[in-house]
C-alpha cells in the first residue's frame, strides 16, 4: 500500500502515512501524526501544543490528565472532563432515547412542603420514575411532558401535532425535521437537516451490479463511462472491486485507491486520476479487501462510501460504479450511494436465474436500508443471434422487464481484446457492432435523465415471490 505524503499536525514534520493511527478524522477534516508520541501529545492537549481540551459533552475547557478522559466513539476522538460526561457521550453514541437523556439530566425534585401527607409530597416526575412519555403506566400527554420538562429544567423537543401521528413514517435520511441532541448541561445542539433525496430511477449515480460473475460488469462500466465522457459529460468512474480490473482495462496505474479514501480518510480529489478527457477514475486494488473489516466496525456502515463521495460527486454529471460479483458490505455501500442500477446479464440460463437475486437485493436496500435505489435497466451481454438460448434469454428478459430490457450487446472478440491494450472498445474497435451497442446504451442513459424519467418499483413483474419463479426456464416464458 502506497503511503500518503502529509505534514504532522503536532510537530510539523513531513512523513509518509503508513498506518491507520497516523490519521484521524476531526471537525470535518483530518489530523496527521508522524509518530505515536505526537498522537499522545495531541490527546493530552490538542494539536499544536494547546494547553486545554474541550469536553464534547458540556463544552468545559480542561486539561486531560487521565486515560478515561479521551475516548473514541464511531472512529472519532472525544474528550470528557468527568465520568458523567464520559457516560453521557457513550449513551448518546448508542442511540439512547430522548426521554432517558432528559430523565438523567433532570434536577432533583424540590423539597416537599411541610404539613403535606407523604403521598402528596412526591412530584409527578418522581412517582413516574425514569419512564419516557408514552411507556406503559404513564399517559402519553404532550402537556404533561412539557410541564415535566419545565419543572425539571430539561430541554425537550416540542410535541408534534396530533394530526402528524397519522402520517406514515418517512424513510431514514429523508426526514425534513432538524435533529436535536441534548447535553448533560441542558444545552441543545442543532444538527443540519439531511440533504434532499435524489430522484430514484433517473440515472446519475449508476451502479453496474450483478451477483453472478462473468456477465461483463467491468466491460459495461468502462464502456458506459467512456461513452458518456465522449458525449462531453463529466464522469467519475469508481472501482469498488478489489480485483482492480477497471484500472487494467484503462491502462492506468494506481498509487492511491478507494481504500485510502474509505479507511485512511484521503480526500477524493487526491485519489482520483484523469484517464481520458472528461473521465476521472477512482481506482481500487487488492488493499480494498481490508476495507471490509473497517466498514464492519463503523456506525452506519452501509453509508460510509456515500459520506466520502457525496461532496466530490456533485462536480460530475455522472458517477459510474463497477461492483464486484458478491453480496458484500462494499456492494451495499455502492447501492446506497447509487440512485440507479444497471444489470448486465449474459445470455445464458444461469445468468438469467441470477437476476432474481439482484432484484431481491435491490428491494432489501429499499426496505431495510431506506434508500430509493431502483433497477434502471437490464442489459443482455454476449449476445449471439445464432444461439437459441441467447434468443430465448433476451425474449424472457423483454417479457418480464419490458422497456427496462435494453437492446443486447452483441458478442465480439474485440471486446475481450481491448483491455489487453489498455483501451476502451471505442478506441480499440470503433464502429464495430459491440461499440455501437454500448453507444446506444449511453444515449439512452442521457435521454432518460434529460427526460427526467422516474422508475417504478424495482424488479418489474419478475418477483421472487412468484410461484415457480425459482424453476422457470427461459424457454417456457419465451414460448419455445
Amino acid at each position: 500500500m502506497g503511503g500518503i505524503s502529509e505534514t504532522c499536525s503536532v510537530c510539523g514534520t513531513g512523513f509518509e502515512v503508513q498506518f491507520r493511527y497516523q490519521m484521524e478524522e476531526k471537525d470535518g477534516g483530518f489530523s496527521f501524526f508522524c509518530s505515536q508520541k505526537c498522537l499522545e501529545n495531541s490527546q493530552l492537549g490538542g494539536e499544536a501544543g494547546a494547553a486545554l481540551a474541550t469536553c464534547d459533552a458540556c463544552a468545559k475547557r480542561f486539561t486531560p490528565d487521565l486515560v478515561s478522559q479521551v475516548l473514541y466513539v464511531a472512529g472519532r476522538r472525544h474528550y470528557a472532563c468527568s465520568l458523567g460526561c464520559r457516560t453521557q457521550l457513550i449513551r448518546e453514541a448508542k442511540g439512547v432515547r430522548l426521554g432517558d437523556i432528559a430523565a438523567a439530566a433532570a434536577a432533583p425534585a424540590p423539597a416537599p412542603a411541610e404539613g403535606l401527607p407523604p403521598t402528596r409530597r412526591e412530584a409527578p416526575a418522581a412517582r413516574a420514575g425514569a419512564r419516557a412519555p408514552g411507556e406503559p403506566g404513564e399517559p402519553a400527554s404532550p402537556e404533561l411532558a412539557a410541564a415535566r420538562a419545565s419543572a425539571q429544567g430539561a430541554v425537550a423537543a416540542p410535541a408534534a401535532p396530533a394530526a402528524s401521528a397519522a402520517r406514515p413514517a418517512e424513510p431514514r435520511g429523508q426526514q425534513g425535521a432538524v435533529a436535536v441532541s441534548l447535553s448533560p448541561a441542558g444545552g441543545a445542539k442543532r444538527v443540519a437537516p439531511p440533504p434532499p433525496p435524489r430522484p430514484a430511477g433517473v440515472p446519475r449515480y449508476l451502479a453496474v451490479f450483478n451477483h453472478k460473475g462473468g456477465t461483463g460488469k467491468t466491460t459495461t462500466a468502462v464502456s458506459v463511462a467512456a461513452g458518456l465522457a465522449a458525449r462531453d459529460k463529466r464522469v467519475l468512474l469508481v472501482d469498488t472491486d478489489a480485483q482492480g480490473n477497471v484500472s487494467v482495462s484503462l491502462g492506468a496505474g494506481a498509487e492511491r485507491s478507494l481504500y485510502h479514501v474509505l479507511v485512511m480518510g484521503l480526500r477524493v480529489s487526491d485519489a482520483i486520476k484523469t484517464v481520458r478527457p472528461n473521465l476521472d477514475l477512482l481506482p481500487s486494488n487488492e488493499t480494498l479487501a481490508a476495507a471490509e473489516l473497517y466498514l464492519a466496525g463503523r456506525q452506519n456502515r452501509d453509508r460510509v462510501l456515500s459520506d466520502r463521495l457525496s461532496a466530490a460527486a456533485v462536480d460530475y454529471d455522472y458517477v459510474v460504479l463497477d461492483c464486484s460479483p458478491s453480496l458484500s458490505l462494499m456492494n451495499q455501500n455502492a447501492l446506497v450511494f447509487a440512485d440507479s442500477v444497471l444489470v448486465p446479464v449474459a445470455c445464458d440460463y444461469l445468468s438469467l436465474v441470477g437476476v432474481r437475486q439482484v432484484i431481491k437485493t435491490v428491494k432489501n436496500v429499499n426496505a431495510l436500508l431506506h434508500h430509493p435505489v431502483q433497477i434502471w435497466g437490464v442489459l443482455p451481454t454476449f449476445f449471439d443471434g445464432r444461439a437459441k438460448i441467447a434468443r430465448e434469454a433476451v425474449s424472457t428478459m423483454k417479457q418480464h422487464f419490458g422497456e427496462r430490457c435494453l437492446a443486447p450487446v452483441r458478442q465480439a472478440i474485440k471486446v475481450k481484446e481491448a483491455p489487453a491494450q489498455g483501451q476502451t472498445i471505442f478506441e480499440y474497435a470503433p464502429g464495430t457492432p459491440a461499440a455501437d451497442d454500448y453507444l446506444a446504451v449511453v444515449d439512452r442513459i442521457i435521454e432518460s435523465r434529460e427526460r427526467g424519467v422516474v422508475g417504478s418499483e424495482a424488479g418489474g413483474s419478475w418477483s421472487t415471490d412468484r410461484p415457480g419463479a425459482a424453476t422457470e426456464r427461459p424457454g417456457a416464458a419465451a414460448g419455445a
